[in-house]
C-alpha cells in the first residue's frame, strides 16, 4: 500500500495538474479548451505506455519475482516526477518544454505499468484465502490515499497562494516533494518478503528445466492459455477506469472552465471524495470474501452508470456541499468496483503468469478506457454543451463491464496455488 500510494500519488499529481496548470505552462493557447485538450493529451500518453510496462515488467515478475519489480517501479516512477517538478515552461524554453514533459510522462506511465500487478499480487500471494478480497483491497486503497495526498498538497497550494504565484511555481512543489514519499516507499518494498507462491512455482519450473523441459514466455503462455480472462480483465476494467477518471479529474476542467469556479472548490470536492473511497475500498473487498467478487463488482458497475446522470446534476449547481456529495457517491459506487477486483484478476491467472496476465488485462484496458476518457468527456461536454453527454458515456462503460463481469465464473473459492484452467470460465 505505501508503494502503491506514492506511484498514484505522483501519477494524479500529473493528472490533475494537466487539468488545471499545464495548459497555461506548457501549452500556452488563445484557445483554453485547445490548451486543456492538449495537456490531457500528455496525460493519455502515459497510458499508451502502460500496457508496455505491463509486458516488461509481467515478463520479469513471472520471471524473477515480484518484489525486485516493484522496487525498480517505484524508482522509475520517483525520477520522473520530480523531473518534472525542475522542468522549465513554454516561455523559456519553447518546445522543448512540452517534449521533454511527454517523455517523462511515457517514464511514468511505463512504470505504473508495472506497478498495479506485482503489488497486488505480493498481497494476494500472501494473504488468508479467505480473506483475500479485503487483504487485496489495501493496494488499492492506495490509489486514493496518493489522490489525496496530491489533491490536498495542490488544494492547500492554491488556497495560500495567488493563481500568478501557482502557476509561476507553486505547483512544483508537490512533484519535488516526491522524492521523499518515494524514499519511505522504497524502505517498506525491500523489507518485504518475495511472495511464497511464488517462490513454489519457482522451484517446480527449477526442476523442469533440470529435466529438460523449457518453459513458455509468459506473455505467450497467457494469450495461448487466458485468453478469455484476458478479455474478461479488460472488460472489467473499462467502467471502473472511465468512470474514476470523470470523477476525479474530468470535474476539475468541468467546474472550473464550464461553470467558472475556482480550482480550489473542485480540489476540495475531490479531496473528501478520497478520504471516503480511502475508508469503502476495503469495506467493499471484505464483502466479496462473503458474498463473491461478481455481485459486489456488479453492483458497482451499476451503481456508477445510473450515479453519473446525479453526479452532472448535482455539480451544475454550482453548490460546494452538493458536488462533494457528487463524487462522494461516485466513488462509493467505484469502490465497489475497486475493492474486489485486485482479488478478482489475481484467481484468473496461474502464478506462473499472473504478472503477466494481471498486468496485460489491467493496463490494456487502461489505453482505451482511462487514458482516452478525459479527452473524450472534454470533447463530448464541449460539442453537445451538456454534462449529461458525458453521463451517457459512463453508463455505457458500465454496461460492457456488466457484460464481462456477469458472464464469468464466481472466483472467490478458487485456489491461487492451482491452476485457474481447471475451474473453466462459464458464467454460473
Amino acid at each position: 500500500m505505501a508503494g502503491t500510494t506514492v506511484e498514484w500519488y505522483d501519477f494524479f499529481l500529473y493528472g490533475v495538474a494537466a487539468a488545471v496548470v499545464f495548459p497555461a505552462v506548457f501549452f500556452p493557447s488563445s484557445d483554453q479548451a485547445a490548451g486543456t485538450l492538449l495537456a490531457l493529451g500528455t496525460f493519455a500518453i502515459g497510458f499508451i505506455a502502460r500496457p508496455i510496462g505491463g509486458m516488461v515488467f509481467g515478463h520479469f515478475g513471472d520471471k524473477i519475482g515480484r518484489k525486485t519489480l516493484l522496487v525498480v517501479s517505484l524508482v522509475m516512477m520517483g525520477v520522473a516526477t520530480f523531473a518534472i517538478g525542475l522542468l522549465p515552461g513554454y516561455a523559456t524554453i519553447g518546445i522543448a518544454a512540452p517534449l521533454l514533459l511527454v517523455v517523462l510522462r511515457l517514464v511514468q506511465g511505463f512504470a505504473l505499468g508495472g506497478e498495479w500487478g506485482g503489488a497486488v499480487l505480493i498481497v494476494s500471494e500472501h494473504g488468508d484465502p479467505a480473506r483475500r478480497g479485503y487483504w487485496a483491497s489495501w493496494p488499492q486503497a492506495g490509489v486514493p490515499f496518493g489522490q489525496l495526498l496530491a489533491n490536498g498538497l495542490l488544494f492547500l497550494l492554491s488556497a495560500v497562494q495567488n493563481d500568478a504565484d501557482f502557476i509561476s511555481w507553486g505547483w512544483r512543489i508537490p512533484f519535488l516533494l516526491s522524492a521523499v514519499l518515494v524514499l519511505i516507499g522504497l524502505y517498506v518494498r525491500l523489507s518485504v518478503e518475495e511472495s511464497p507462491l511464488f517462490k513454489e512455482a519457482q522451484a517446480r519450473a527449477a526442476k523442469l528445466a533440470a529435466a529438460g523441459e523449457k518453459e513458455a514466455l509468459p506473455i505467450v503462455e497467457v494469450f495461448r492459455r487466458y485468453p478469455r480472462e484476458v478479455f474478461t480483465a479488460m472488460g472489467a476494467r473499462f467502467a471502473e477506469n472511465v468512470s474514476y477518471y470523470i470523477f476525479t479529474i474530468v470535474i476539475t476542467t468541468y467546474v472550473t472552465q464550464r461553470l467558472g469556479l475556482s480550482s480550489s472548490f473542485v480540489l476540495g470536492a475531490v479531496l473528501i471524495g478520497a478520504a471516503v473511497h480511502l475508508v469503502t475500498i476495503p469495506i467493499w473487498g471484505a464483502l466479496s470474501d462473503r458474498i463473491g467478487r461478481k455481485p459486489v463488482y456488479l453492483l458497482g458497475a451499476a451503481g456508477v452508470g445510473v450515479w453519473a446522470f446525479v453526479f452532472i446534476a448535482l455539480v451544475d449547481t454550482g453548490n460546494f456541499a452538493l458536488t462533494a456529495l457528487a463524487v462522494v457517491g461516485g466513488l462509493v459506487f467505484h469502490g465497489a468496483m475497486y475493492g474486489p477486483q485486485a482479488a478478482f484478476l489475481s484467481e484468473l491467472f496461474g502464478t506462473k503468469v499472473r504478472y503477466s496476465g494481471v498486468s496485460i488485462g489491467y493496463q490494456l484496458a487502461s489505453v482505451v478506457a482511462g487514458g482516452l476518457a478525459p479527452i473524450i468527456a472534454v470533447a463530448l461536454y464541449t460539442t453537445f454543451d451538456s454534462g449529461y453527454a458525458v453521463s451517457v458515456y459512463v453508463a455505457l462503460s458500465a454496461a460492457v463491464s456488466i457484460f464481462a463481469v456477469g458472464t464469468y465464473a464466481e472466483t472467490r473459492t478458487r485456489d491461487l496455488a492451482a491452476d485457474p484452467a481447471v475451474f473453466g470460465s462459464a458464467s454460473r
